[in-house]
């Protein structure tokens, strides 16, 4: 399957807003993407022709990188494309000389654990509850670059 990575413009904020309903139980809004943005997250895109079919998202705080989400589409899992995004978000902190990069992620989500183990990341915490619907743990993960 062939796609694309771009990067992201606020016109797209409607469609990231779709594809967090259908990936999240808590999603962010067309709002919370487009505040994001404008709080210094660079969001990358991957289409499928003209559909946005995934996306991923990093903001930058004093020299560090703070994963905020990556959704792909359910029917477009298993194609590689979270991990090229993740990829992507990498090549950004390198280019943009980030020290670390950290995110959270659902205990449950082996899948993507897995994915954040391939690229370096280390389990190094538990937040309680961190998440809603249902409650659950989040694993704190991160690399030093």
């Amino acid at each position: 399957m062939e796609f694309r990575v771009v990067d992201f413009t606020p016109e797209m904020a409607p469609e990231l807003a779709n594809i967090e309903r259908s990936c999240f139980s808590s999603p962010w809004s067309e709002e919370t993407i487009i505040s994001s943005y404008e709080f210094n997250t660079t969001f990358f895109v991957a289409c499928f022709g003209k559909e946005i079919i995934g996306y991923g998202g990093v903001q930058s705080i004093a020299n560090e990188g703070y994963i905020t989400n990556i959704a792909v589409l359910p029917e477009f899992r298993n194609f590689k494309i979270g991990t090229t995004l993740f990829k992507r978000i990498i090549d950004f902190c390198t280019e943009n000389r980030l020290y670390l990069l950290t995110l959270e992620v659902r205990k449950s989500n082996k899948t993507a654990i897995h994915l954040y183990e391939n690229f370096g990341l280390c389990d190094v915490g538990i937040r309680k509850n961190f998440y809603t619907n249902p409650t659950e743990d989040a694993v704190i993960m991160t690399v030093n670059f």
